[in-house]
């Protein structure tokens, strides 16, 4: 019975060896064949490569086309066109309804109130202006100054019938007329204080007027407001031969 089991066991044992020598073989094998190329294949490559060779050199020069490069491309920057205006539709929505002014209508005029005329009279208040004296009556403005009435100076009645002077003895002879104006100055009494000479034919009739005012001419004086004031007054004398 033991013997038996020990056969057995070197017999699994022998088949073991044996295949894992039988792989070893055909290991072996097989890169053997993958290490060594074949005449068959190098020999089809080499005869594709020399037909696509000839095909290229039987093809006619007209046929091949010598590639040239395009230019590059130049860019230049074109404006863009300016867009067109909003286009704004006046054309009012038929569903916005459009709102109606509202109609005139009559206004009632505001009763008409008496307002009081002048000023209102002023009135002190309890508890109004404290510390303060009662108020003053309204004075009213003086009444502008009047312009003064003047009266210009007159010759006195009086003195009227001697007013003329004498005539020159020489211009009498001569037959000689003429005429002498003058400005004579009357003080607040009517008597000459001054006479002035403006025009005279000749001198003696200047030289018998001055003469003759100083010593005989009396007047009315000027007034101021009824006042008498000095003044002036201007005359012509005229000397006129008369028939005797």
């Amino acid at each position: 019975m033991r013997l038996i089991m020990v056969g057995s066991g070197q017999t699994e044992t022998g088949r073991a060896e044996a295949g894992r020598a039988q792989f070893r073989q055909q290991d072996s094998g097989s890169r053997y064949g993958a290490g060594r190329k074949s005449p068959l294949g190098l020999g089809g490559t080499v005869a594709v490569h020399a037909v696509v060779i000839g095909a290229f050199l039987l093809i006619p020069k007209e046929a091949i086309d010598i590639f040239t490069p395009s230019p590059p491309i130049e860019t230049v920057n074109i404006p863009l066109p300016k867009p067109p205006d909003p286009v704004i539709d006046d054309k009012t929505d038929a569903r916005v309804q459009t709102r109606q002014p509202p109609r005139d209508r009559p206004t009632v005029t505001d009763p008409l109130t008496d307002l009081p005329k002048g000023d209102p009279p002023l009135t002190r208040t309890e508890g109004s202006g404290a510390g303060t004296g009662p108020t003053p009556p309204y004075v009213p403005p003086p009444p502008p100054i009047a312009e003064p009435v003047l009266t210009e100076p007159q010759i006195d009645p009086r003195a009227l019938p001697a007013f003329q002077p004498d005539y020159p003895g020489a211009m009498i002879r001569q037959g000689l007329e003429g005429k002498v104006t003058v400005r004579v100055l009357i003080d607040a009494d009517g008597r000459v204080s001054g006479i002035e000479k403006i025009a005279a034919t000749d001198e003696r009739f200047w030289l018998a007027t001055q003469r003759h005012a100083l010593r005989t001419w009396r007047f009315r004086p000027a007034t101021r407001d009824g006042v008498p004031v000095a003044s002036s007054k201007t005359l012509t004398v005229r000397f006129t031969l008369t028939e005797r």
